[in-house]
Parts: structure tokens; sequence; C-alpha cells
């Protein structure tokens, strides 16, 4: 990303904190961008409400944040609900890069985090929101083996400067007040990738590619279960 050339960019998230986990090390990095943030969750829980426009000041973002409903049990969410939304809370429809979630989420799993890259992805190819680029957080967990890690054959990988990992780990550690132990932190990455699309039909291949490799991997360990037996 050019560091020279002010750009709009919308991050467009789930959670309070996943603009920081997955993201935060890169917008650090280009203090210079106009930077807005949508979180579509949590806007009524007064004190994760309270963290992320904190950190928006932080980050010198602007931002807003929505309440879908994000309840324990992840009740699947209308495609529509969530698309009317994120036009909604977005200030304005064409940015020259917007931020997302992957299409299989950044860890096993979030339904919400899918949802949302579903809605960005549809909205991108039905010409209600424009962007030149669209990037998609790019990190894995191996089925819960392990903390979420940046993909290492991703578009792009950026190892963070020890300077703004420290900054970012402070905003989830004293920003967010996640303890050092928690998964927040153990997770907050030290590398932050992304997937790279310049356009809507190649973001939608991709996550049908994408979910069918999640797909493949589960049979693939059913068929090993099956078979052990």
């Amino acid at each position: 990303m050019n560091s020279k050339i002010s750009k709009s960019i919308a991050v467009i998230v789930a959670h309070p904190d996943d603009e920081t986990l997955w993201a935060g090390g890169t917008i650090l990095s280009h203090p210079n961008h106009n930077w807005f943030i949508v979180c579509l969750c949590r806007a009524n829980d007064t004190e994760r409400a309270t963290r992320f426009y904190e950190t928006l000041k932080l980050f010198n973002a602007k931002g807003v944040m929505g309440d879908l409903d994000d309840g324990p049990e992840q009740k699947p969410l209308g495609e529509k609900l969530v698309e009317q939304e994120i036009l909604r809370l977005l200030p304005t429809t064409h940015f020259d890069l917007i931020m997302t979630h992957n299409s299989t989420g950044e860890y096993t799993r979030h339904l919400r985090h899918e949802e949302i890259n579903k809605a960005v992805v549809a909205l991108w190819h039905k010409g209600s929101i424009s962007c030149e680029e669209l990037w998609t957080f790019a990190y894995e967990d191996g089925n819960k083996a392990y903390f979420p890690q940046a993909v290492e054959n991703a578009s792009m990988v950026e190892p963070l400067a020890e300077q703004i990992w420290s900054k970012k780990y402070k905003i989830i550690t004293e920003t967010y007040g996640f303890e050092n132990d928690s998964w927040e932190a153990e997770t907050t990455p030290t590398t932050e990738a992304f997937w790279r699309y310049n356009n809507a039909y190649d973001a939608q291949q991709s996550s049908h590619h994408l979910n069918g490799d999640v797909k493949m991997s589960k049979l693939s360990i059913f068929k090993l279960l099956s078979n052990s037996k």
C-alpha cells in the first residue's frame, strides 16, 4: 500500500476488536489514509462500544457501530439484513479500498465473519458499493489446532515492525482490556495477511474455492476418522 498517497479505506468487521486483530498493524502503519471502520455488532454493549470508539481515536479513524444479533448460539442472519445494515452504516458507497473478513472467517469458526464477507462481496458485485480493491483478512487456525496465523501464500503477507505490533497489542490488552493470557491477546498476529481482489467476480470465485476447500478438508477428516474405527 502506497503510504504517500492518501486513500479512503473502509474496514467492515463483525466485532469491536476485529479491526485491531486482523488489520490493526496496517492501519497504524498508514496514518495518512482516511480510515472509516464499520463494526456491525455490539453497539448496545456499553463497555465494548466505549472501547471501540477509544480505539478509533488511537487509529485516527472515524467509524460507527451497528447492533446485529451476536448471541452465543450464532443464529444465521438473513443476507438482505446484513447487506442493508452495511449500507446504512457506510457514510458513502465508494472507497479506494475496502477491507473485510474472509469467506471462511479467520478461525474455526464465527458465522458473523463469514456472513459479512458474503454481504460485502455481494454488494460489490451488484454495484451497491464500489472500490478499486477489496482485501479480505487471510488467517487460519488449522481447525483450532493453534491460534490464528497469517496464511503464508496469501496475496499480501506483511510482518509487523516491533513498534507497530506493540501498539497493536497494547490496544488489545489495555484499550479493549483483554488479559495477557486471553485468547485475543495470545492471538494478536505479528504478521498481517490479506487476499486482494480487483473485481467482484474474482472475489466471488475465490469464496467458492475457499469454501470448497474447507468442505473437502472436513470431509477428509470425517473419512479419516471413519477408517480408523
